[in-house]
Formats: C-alpha cells, sequence, structure tokens
C-alpha cells in the first residue's frame, strides 16, 4: 500500500508539471507560427512544429497518467499501467516523424534558399529559447524514472536546442553568413530530435517486451537467491517492468528437504526488496525432490 500510495504521488506531480508545461508551449506556438510566417524562416516553423509535437506529447502524457491511475478490474487485473509506457512509445515515434518531414523541406530550401527577415528569427528564437528552456525546467524537476515524463520532456528539451539553432542561424546571417544557414539549422534541428527520440522507442519497447528492468541482471538475481539460507535451486525466473517503477517477479524457488519453506520464502522476499529493488513478487515454493509435482486430481465423471 505504501508503495501504490509513493507511485500515485510521483505521478500526480508529473502530471501537475506537465499542465504547466503545457500552457508555456501553447504560448511558444503562437508565437513561433507567427513568427515564421512573418519572416519566412523554415527554421522558425521547423521549430513551431516541434512544438505543436510537445503540445501533443504532453496531451497524450497526460491523458496517459489519467489512465494508468485507473484501479485494476475485470480482464485488466493491472489496470492501465502501461498505457504511460505506450504514450513515451507513441512520442518517440512523432519525434522521428517530425525529423523526417524537416529533413525533407530542409534539403529542397539547401540549393534555393529564400530570402529570411533574421532580425525577427534572432527574436521570436529568444523568446521562444526562453519558453521552452522554462518549461524543459519544470519537466526536468520531476520523477525522471517516469518513463512517461521522461518522454514529454525530452520533446521540450530537444525544442529548446531547436529554438537555439534558429537563434545561431540568424545571427549567422545577419553577420553575413548567407542565408542557408537557416536550411542548415533545421537539418541540425532533425538531428537533436532523431537522438531525443532513441530513448522513447528503446526503454518502451524493452518494457513491451518484458524485458529485465534496467539495471537488473536476471543471472546475478538468480544466484543472489540460491545464496539465501535454505535455497538449493531456483527455476521459471521470470523479471520484468509492467510500466515505470514497478518491477515483478515470478519464480519457483526450491528448498531444501524438510527446509523451512516460510522462512527461506520472507528471506528470498526482503533480498528482492532490500537489494533489487522489486516488491511485487510471486513465488513458488518447493521442495527438493519434489519440485514440479502435479497433484493427482480425482475428478467425478461426468453423465453423458
Amino acid at each position: 500500500m505504501g508503495h501504490d500510495h509513493a507511485h500515485g504521488a510521483r505521478r500526480a506531480g508529473n502530471s501537475r508539471r506537465m499542465w504547466i508545461a503545457l500552457a508555456i508551449n501553447l504560448a511558444m506556438l503562437v508565437a513561433a507560427v507567427a513568427g515564421g510566417l512573418i519572416t519566412g524562416s523554415l527554421a522558425l516553423l521547423a521549430d513551431a512544429g516541434h512544438v505543436i509535437s510537445d503540445v501533443g506529447a504532453i496531451g497524450l502524457g497526460l491523458a496517459a497518467a489519467g489512465l494508468a491511475s485507473r484501479p485494476g478490474a475485470g480482464r485488466r487485473t493491472f489496470g492501465y499501467e502501461r498505457s504511460e509506457v505506450i504514450a513515451a512509445l507513441a512520442n518517440g515515434v512523432a519525434l522521428v516523424v517530425i525529423a523526417v518531414l524537416i529533413v525533407v523541406a530542409a534539403i529542397g530550401r539547401l540549393s534555393d534558399p529564400p530570402d529570411v527577415e533574421a532580425t525577427g528569427m534572432v527574436v521570436i528564437g529568444v523568446v521562444g529559447l526562453a519558453g521552452n528552456a522554462l518549461a524543459a525546467w519544470v519537466l526536468a524537476r520531476g520523477d525522471r524514472s517516469d518513463i512517461n515524463l521522461e518522454g514529454v520532456l525530452r520533446h521540450a528539451a530537444a525544442d529548446a536546442l531547436g529554438s537555439l539553432a534558429v537563434v545561431a542561424s540568424g545571427i549567422v546571417i545577419l553577420a553575413g553568413g548567407g542565408l542557408i544557414a537557416d536550411p542548415i539549422a533545421s537539418l541540425a534541428i532533425a538531428v537533436l530530435i532523431t537522438a531525443s527520440s532513441v530513448r522513447l522507442i528503446r526503454e518502451p519497447l524493452d518494457v513491451l517486451m518484458e524485458s529485465a528492468p534496467e539495471g537488473v541482471d536476471p543471472d546475478e538475481l538468480g544466484r543472489a537467491i540460491c545464496d539465501t539460507a535454505g535455497v538449493v535451486s531456483v527455476h521459471e525466473l521470470h523479471v520484468w517492468t509492467v510500466t515505470s517503477g514497478f518491477d515483478a517477479l515470478a519464480a519457483h524457488v526450491v528448498v531444501g528437504e524438510a527446509g523451512d519453506r516460510d522462512r527461506a520464502r520472507r528471506e528470498v522476499e526482503y533480498l528482492l526488496r532490500d537489494r533489487f529493488g522489486i516488491e511485487h513478487t510471486t513465488l513458488q515454493m518447493e521442495e527438493a525432490g519434489r519440485e514440479g509435482e502435479l497433484l493427482d486430481l480425482q475428478l467425478p465423471l461426468q453423465s453423458p
């Protein structure tokens, strides 16, 4: 119960931060779109596109957090915990799509870059940089172990770097460096967006494929269980993550003949909680020489 309460408090705190970031990004979206249309800057419009993805990412993250807070019922015994993982994966894929669209548009402008209003680029870029940096700072102060929050944060951080690229390209153009700086800055934004999407795709896929939690070595874990007093061996060992901060384990633990199974189970549970941080466990205790035996149940015959 204490763990569930802490998990819920973490989710509520992260949701409050996402609401603040959403308000900031909506203001930045208006400024970026208006600035891109006024100045004709692709870099600003590319940055606006990323802000749109930020707004969508935050909205998706908030929806996922709301779903994840619903208790398990019926067939969904874990509730909707993994909605946060799915939201993070969707955000990662969205980042890649946006990066591809920016690259296509930037390549088209490399050979014939249009005129842009560099002064306006710099001014609006600075405003965007301040807003995006503020949103990223608000989100970064949350619980970073939450992959849902991390997905929203990486959108915000990449957008802050994108605004920095907009400012840099505007300064280069003002200094006489050429209009080609604008599409080059757009390509740099696309690279940053792609780099920020790697973890958002890899980690949710690991969870959905029920890989062992990050930092947990199943072999080391199995050896630690076998080193517990009274334990002979362990098999059918499975360890996975349901959602961020919710690791689970199931195993068949074999104890010596005439061993104290209850005591061994308590020792193993303490080990898993204290050393590996795993509190949700299902342990089937078996006696050496009898593991895997099935009860021969005599079922009544059914009349035809």
